[in-house]
């Protein structure tokens, strides 16, 4: 059964971001030196909501705007409905030590106990819904077994889902000096079921006696808030291409080859390439389309259409040419790595022979 978003979908050249403030109701999240997670949580999705709407090309829906309980599938149908271009999940987080530091997770097979755990705690709201075992297939959050089955259906989202939490943590790091504890993956029910890029940021630990203080803070609140707004104006822009208008007229452009000097390192059987920008607009790779950057290729990935700079096995020719497409303007481009045609992380593709 689906739920009635607070707002209704919208035309789809608004870019539509669904807000997720965790938990609410009668589950009240964790309890960290006494506070209220889902009011935390509600606090700072409200503030992100306000400083996104000011912008004229955004459409914000929130799952919630007061305190109320909304099953995880009840979030996800809210997000498919309105054909969201991005899902974010707030919470806090908890834990019996003093531990501290933000982290942001995207739908994956956990890699330690810690992910786990963090899984199993945020999963287990749906104990509080009537017949969850058919709404999740079976799925029991306290069993490490149903996680080993888990599905992973937003894996052909996977890269833009890093690209966004990479971009919040940075926020969060750099920004606001908060302690990094990195980009991580789960089996978070919520993520499972949406289908377009989504994260759950766990802002910080409740039960850390400086920590919580600042979370339940109007300041620390809204410090928050502006470095995920921040984060998603960055995500925003590394995937549209409305700034490649017009550079055709440029006369600053040069038409600029990659590197041909013989690489000193060769990862066996892997292709490094910079991603310029994704977008579903179909532009002509062409370099007067690119700042005058040639060797630009156009791939189509799911809706989106990817453009890459470059196509080497040396990871420092890669290096070389990201320097070289930041110089030109894309601030937002990064580097992705293939082999045998598919997609996979740059520290698996390093982790490789090399010749």
């Amino acid at each position: 059964m689906g739920f009635t978003p607070e707002k209704s979908p919208v035309p789809k050249e608004k870019f539509v971001v669904v807000l997720d403030a965790g938990h609410g109701g009668e589950d009240p999240g964790n309890r960290g030196n006494g506070y209220f997670e889902k009011d935390i949580a509600l606090n700072i999705v409200l503030r992100i909501g306000a400083e996104l709407e000011k912008l004229p090309d955004v459409e914000v829906i929130y799952t919630r705007k007061k305190d109320v309980f909304i099953t995880l599938a009840g979030r996800a149908d809210i997000a498919n409905e309105a054909d969201a271009d991005l899902f974010i999940s707030v919470h806090c987080n908890a834990h019996s030590s003093q531990a501290s530091g933000t982290e942001t997770f995207v739908l994956g097979l956990h890699r330690n106990k810690d992910n786990l755990d963090v899984a199993m705690r945020e999963n287990s709201v749906i104990f509080l819904e009537e017949d969850y075992e058919a709404t999740y297939d079976g799925f029991n959050p306290n069993s490490p077994e149903s996680y080993i089955g888990l599905t992973l259906m937003q894996e052909e989202y996977l890269d833009q889902s890093i690209l966004l939490a990479d971009f919040i943590q940075k926020k969060f790091t750099n920004e606001l000096k908060r302690k990094n504890r990195g980009v991580k993956q789960a089996g978070f029910l919520v993520l499972r079921q949406t289908y377009m890029p989504s994260v759950l940021i766990e802002t910080g630990f409740l039960s850390n006696t400086s920590e919580g203080a600042y979370l339940n803070s109007k300041s620390g609140q809204e410090r928050i808030s502006d470095a995920v707004v921040k984060a998603v104006n960055e995500y925003k822009s590394s995937i549209n291409l409305d700034v490649l208008e017009g550079l055709a007229n440029n006369s600053d452009i040069n038409i600029l080859s990659t590197t041909k000097e013989a690489p000193a390192d060769i990862y066996d059987g892997i292709t490094f390439k910079v991603q310029l920008a994704a977008s579903s607009r179909k532009l002509d790779p062409a370099p007067k389309n690119f700042k005058g950057l040639n060797e630009v290729t156009r791939n189509k990935e799911d809706k989106l259409y990817k453009y890459y700079y470059g196509s080497t096995s040396s990871y420092l020719q890669i290096k070389k040419l990201h320097e070289k497409a930041k110089k030109k303007g894309y601030s937002t481009s990064y580097i992705v790595a293939f082999k045998d045609g598919s997609k996979i992380t740059v520290n698996d593709a390093l982790k490789t022979k090399v010749n």
